[in-house]
């Protein structure tokens, strides 16, 4: 038998490699959910300690919104 008979991957093979590559895409996917999740949260409770800088934050996007949103002057 050739060399090149031998080498070739079986479709088994080939399938179980492109589902397990599938399977590490979805957990990855999902970790990184995750992080950003608790990160989300961590930064919440950070930024609960602090009300004043909530509430400038909206009153500075406001702001920014309406500067953005205002028809052009003369």
């Amino acid at each position: 038998m050739s060399g090149y008979l031998d080498k070739q991957p079986s479709f088994e093979n080939t399938d179980a490699k492109a589902r397990r590559k599938l399977l590490d895409q979805r957990r990855m996917e999902y970790r990184r959910a995750i992080e950003a999740h608790a990160e989300r949260r961590q930064l919440q409770q950070q930024l609960a300690d602090f009300p004043e800088l909530i509430a400038a934050s909206y009153l500075a996007g406001k702001q920014a919104l309406a500067r953005r949103s205002a028809p052009p002057g003369r």
